[in-house]
């Protein structure tokens, strides 16, 4: 089963497809081996042949990818929240919480003003320390937890403002923290600005969720004063779905 991952991971970080022998150099497999594990992968249809003999990554995939954004998003009321907040406000919205240890996302809702990020998907788990909702969820950590997390994750630099050391996370997160709402200016796209807010900060690791909106950087004078108010709005409703109606 690891092996055929492996495949599926390799041929999924190709734009153009794999041949045999390329993915059997890149997973370090007899091509044999190779063979009867993408021959089974084809059948399954998490691949596909294509021209030349290249394989890509089959359909199936993005049906496991729909069944984990729903197991991700949990009560419809969560989706209705950000979907309301975002036709309103025009400003995209997440909500993230910890998944096996990590800071995911878990609900997008896209909107008109925010540009679109193609990485700030359900499952995205990069970049905590670079995102308003991976500060605040961080924020909940003991300064021992976080130093352990980004040993793990690392501090990649996204911008020139991005920040890539523990030392000066913990400054910032020191002075967000008093403020209720976590924000990053440019720090993971440029011309982008994010402000999140806690969920639930007291619940348990695995509950804690934090929700955040992203909008052009150009309009955070404008839209500053009011994403306080709104996040703190945003967040009770949420925090009401996950009471009111239980995950199926």
């Amino acid at each position: 089963m690891s092996r055929a991952l492996r495949i599926l991971e390799v041929v999924g970080s190709s734009r153009n497809g794999l041949t045999i022998k390329q993915i059997a150099r890149r997973v370090q497999l007899a091509q044999t081996t190779t063979y009867h594990l993408v021959r089974t992968l084809v059948y399954e249809k998490y691949l596909i042949k294509g021209q030349h003999g290249l394989f890509t990554v089959g359909l199936e995939v993005s049906d496991r990818y729909r069944d984990m954004s729903q197991t991700m998003r949990g009560p419809v009321g969560v989706t209705e929240t950000l979907r309301r907040q975002a036709a309103d406000s025009g400003y995209s919205h997440y909500v993230a919480r910890f998944v096996d240890g990590r800071v995911a996302i878990t609900e997008v809702q896209e909107a008109r003003l925010s540009p679109h990020t193609e990485d700030l998907i359900i499952g995205f788990d990069d970049g905590a320390h670079a995102t308003a909702v991976g500060k605040a969820l961080l924020a909940t950590l003991t300064p021992q937890e976080r130093r352990y997390y980004l040993r793990e994750t690392g501090m990649r630099r996204y911008t020139a403002r991005t920040l890539t050391t523990p030392s000066d996370l913990e400054i910032d997160l020191s002075r967000l923290s008093s403020q209720g709402v976590y924000t990053e200016t440019g720090q993971y796209r440029d011309g982008i600005a994010c402000a999140a807010t806690l969920v639930n900060r007291a619940a348990p690791l695995t509950e804690r969720m934090a929700v955040a909106v992203t909008l052009p950087l150009d309009d955070l004078p404008q839209a500053g004063p009011h994403l306080r108010s709104r996040l703190h709005t945003v967040a009770r409703e949420v925090a009401k779905a996950m009471t009111e109606e239980p995950v199926e």
